[in-house]
């Protein structure tokens, strides 16, 4: 089998690798140090609370960092930095090429996710240039009156197409271009939440709404949907089992070590939510605390768009109204979180552009297609927010499945032999212990199995929509649909993308060469 060193011989220059273990480490923090911390964190606890807190919810999803995140996050490293190509190329490389389908299905889930996440990069780019350019609102009424405007107005289709076209220039010009953007982007956000939050905690009452983000309501935790959300939120806060850190990887250097950076990404992708949940949560209560109870607080919180998908963009500005210097930290604010936007976005496109790269097109043809595709797609989201929520929810709880494939192409390939042989190599890395090899090997599968059984049981039983309505947003059949066509389109382009990806693996009439096991094997 060959050497990791090896695989960095066969790239084609040092201009295909990362420059620095720190400017890797801040392009893997950029994949999901963004809005899914800002956005989507703040207003999945809330939607996840009960009459006493969200802190039950805290739990599992902290339970999650360690038992899910990181063990598919070292996998991800681990397959990036051996395979050197993208996921589609990676799985029929190291899991063989009749499992071909299933990097595929794990790629497709990270791309429908951007279709919809440029719509809320575009949001972020509009709150940065209306905090620039008008006063900022003074109450709930005024925040709301520009949220519904905004809406309302068709401004969301211009906003995603910018979003789209600035991603794929940066996607365009390479890992390069990758890696100096988020040297900017990620430390530039960070500096703002903390600030942000800083001055959040001198607010009155503003402590009463960080301490319910912490107090449990441990009655919650009997919820099936709680435990998935849970699971789905830490997978969208540290990009575990997306592909997109495998996706990033393939640049690494090979000297650069995989647990110790795992563990890196993992926690400190979580710190950052959790500050950004104090952050917003701290907010709203000191806003509204005076003025109506803590469940009508809530209640506001869960409701402020569907699925809670204005909670940022409506109350942010009004913390900012209320500061000295507000109406620049607001300016800082929304050019930090449009950075982190564009950081993941950037990550989502590149991943889809890689996988067509390795079946063939030029870069600039596949970012051409990609930007193309990925606004078209993502224009019913851009037109309406109940069609994105409908979306966030479909394709975050396909993360579930994206995952467990993930750890079946370890299982496939051999956990333990994976830990012996790929996560070698750099003398400053820690050991991923048997630890590891039971996790990715038999707990992260039962993890998916178990909940992905529990919470479709559930919406059978008692969602919301009709389970046989496969056009009713939520239900069963909604989900089922969505991914059913994805999975047979990818089953019927199997052996094409196996061909196309590894095409030294087959025989001119398109056979694979040798036995599936010695096919699986990286290339010499």
């Amino acid at each position: 089998m060959a050497s990791t060193d090896d695989n960095d011989a066969q790239a084609a220059s040092s201009q295909d690798r990362f420059s620095s273990r720190w400017g890797l480490i801040l392009s893997i923090l950029g994949i999901a140090v963004g809005t899914g911390n800002i956005w989507r964190f703040p207003r999945i606890a809330a939607t996840n609370s009960g009459d006493s807190g969200a802190g039950a919810f805290l739990v599992a999803w902290l339970v999650f960092l360690f038992l899910w995140s990181i063990p598919l996050i070292v996998a991800e490293y681990a397959l990036g930095r051996t395979g050197r190509k993208g996921v589609v190329g990676t799985f029929a490389r190291l899991a063989g090429e009749k499992l071909t389908w299933a990097g595929a299905f794990v790629g497709a889930v990270a791309t429908a996710i951007m279709c919809y996440y440029s719509v809320i990069a575009g949001w972020a780019i509009f709150y940065f240039i209306e905090t620039l350019v008008r006063p900022l609102p003074l109450s709930p009424q005024g925040a709301n009156a520009v949220w519904d405007t905004f809406q309302a107005e068709g401004w969301p289709v211009l906003f995603h197409a910018v979003a789209m076209g600035v991603g794929g220039s940066v996607v365009w010009r390479g890992v390069s271009s990758i890696e100096r953007a988020n040297k900017v982007l990620i430390p530039t956000l960070l500096g703002v939440v903390v600030l942000a939050l800083g001055y959040t905690m001198t607010l009155e009452g503003a402590w009463q709404g960080i301490a319910f983000l912490f107090s449990p309501d441990w009655g919650t935790l009997a919820k099936p949907g709680l435990w998935v959300e849970a699971l789905t939120q830490n997978a969208w806060d540290t990009g575990a089992g997306w592909g997109l850190i495998l996706t990033y990887a393939a640049y690494m250097q090979s000297r650069h070590g995989v647990v110790k950076n795992a563990v890196i990404t993992g926690v400190g992708n979580n710190t950052v939510s959790l500050l950004a949940g104090m952050l917003i949560f701290g907010t709203v209560f000191a806003t509204l605390g005076a003025q109506v109870p803590e469940s009508e607080v809530l209640s506001i919180m869960q409701q402020s768009g569907p699925a809670g998908t204005g909670l940022t963009f409506i109350w942010m500005p009004q913390l900012f109204a209320q500061m000295p210097i507000g109406k620049v930290l607001a300016v800082f604010f929304f050019l930090g979180l449009a950075f982190a936007a564009f950081s993941s976005l950037i990550s989502m496109i590149e991943l889809t552009t890689r996988v067509l790269v390795d079946l063939g097109l030029s870069r600039g043809r596949a970012v051409a297609a990609v930007g193309g595709g990925g606004l078209l797609l993502g224009l019913p989201s851009a037109l309406s927010t109940s069609v994105l929520a409908n979306q966030d929810f479909v394709w975050g709880v396909a993360l579930l499945v994206s995952g467990a494939l993930v750890a079946f192409a370890i299982i496939r390939y051999g956990p333990g032999r994976m830990r012996n042989t790929l996560l070698e190599g750099a003398a400053s890395d820690w050991d991923p212990t048997r630890g590891w090899v039971a996790l990715i090997g038999l707990l992260v599968p039962l993890q998916a199995a178990g909940l992905l059984g529990w919470w479709l049981v559930y919406v059978y039983r008692e969602g919301a929509a009709p389970w046989f309505d496969p056009f009713a947003a939520g239900s069963l059949a909604n989900f089922l649909l969505q991914w059913g066509l994805v999975l047979a389109a990818l089953g019927a382009a199997n052996q094409w993308m196996a061909r196309s990806t590894l095409p030294e693996r087959f025989a001119p009439s398109g056979v694979p060469k040798g036995t599936p096991e010695q096919a699986s094997e990286p290339a010499e």
